[in-house]
C-alpha cells in the first residue's frame, strides 16, 4: 500500500490527499511535525533527502517527493491528467505557475502566521509576499473570468494545484473578497466527487519508529 509522510497543515500535502481520495487510491498516513522539525531527522532524510513532505512511498518501496510531481503520478491515465498533449502542457503550465509564482508568497505568508512569532526579516519580507500573492491572484482572476476551470474546461491537476492554498489564503493575509471568478472556481471544486477539507483526515493513520 501507499505511505504518504505529510504535515497535516500543509498544502502541498494537501494536493496529494486529495488527489488520493478522489481517485479513490487507499493509502497509509504518517503525520509529521515541521514544526518539531520530523522532516530533518536521519530516519526522514533517509527517505528524501531533501527534508520536504509530502514524500509518498510507492509499493515498491521507493520514495517520491514534491507534490506536483507526486500528483501527477498518481493521476497519470486518469481523468484528472488531460490525455491531449497541449492540454497536458497547459496543466503543467499553471503547475509551474502554482511552484514558482503562487506557493512562494501565499503559502509562505500562511505559514509564517502559523509560527508563535514571527521574526524580524520575516516581518520585514511579509509586505512583499503578500504583493507579489495579491499578483499571482491577479492572473489567476483574469484567467477563471471566462472559464470554468484552469484547462480545457475541466476539473484536473491544474485545479488541484491552485486550490491548495488559494482556498486557505485568508490564513496568510490575503483578502479574496473581490476576487469573484476565483471564488465561484473555488466553489466548483469544492463541490466535485470526493472532495475532502484540507481539515479532514485521510487515509489510514499509522506511526513509526523515530
Amino acid at each position: 500500500m501507499l505511505r504518504l509522510y505529510d504535515d497535516p497543515i500543509s498544502g502541498n500535502g494537501y494536493k496529494v490527499r486529495l488527489v488520493l481520495t478522489q481517485l479513490g487510491i487507499p493509502f497509509e498516513y504518517v503525520a509529521v511535525d515541521i514544526m518539531k522539525s520530523e522532516t530533518r531527522t536521519p530516519a526522514f532524510l533517509a527517505k528524501n533527502p531533501n527534508g520536504r513532505i509530502p514524500t509518498l512511498r510507492l509499493e515498491d518501496g521507493t520514495y517520491l517527493a514534491e507534490s506536483c510531481a507526486v500528483i501527477w503520478y498518481l493521476a497519470e491515465g486518469t481523468k484528472l491528467a488531460p490525455a491531449d498533449r497541449l492540454a497536458r502542457a497547459q496543466t503543467l503550465q499553471w503547475m509551474f505557475f502554482e511552484q514558482y509564482s503562487h506557493e512562494p508568497y501565499v503559502a509562505v505568508a500562511r505559514f509564517w502566521k502559523h509560527l508563535p512569532k514571527m521574526s524580524e526579516e520575516q516581518q520585514r519580507q511579509l509586505p512583499d509576499r503578500i504583493k507579489r500573492g495579491y499578483a499571482a491572484l491577479d492572473v489567476m482572476e483574469k484567467h477563471l473570468a471566462t472559464r470554468s476551470f484552469f484547462v480545457a474546461e475541466k476539473y484536473g491537476l491544474a485545479d488541484v494545484s491552485l486550490y491548495a492554498y488559494t482556498h486557505v489564503a485568508h490564513e496568510g493575509g490575503f483578502d479574496l473578497s473581490g476576487y469573484s471568478a476565483i471564488n465561484a472556481w473555488m466553489k466548483r471544486v469544492a463541490a466535485q466527487p470526493n472532495h475532502i477539507a484540507i481539515t479532514a483526515p485521510a487515509g489510514i493513520a499509522v506511526k513509526e519508529a523515530a
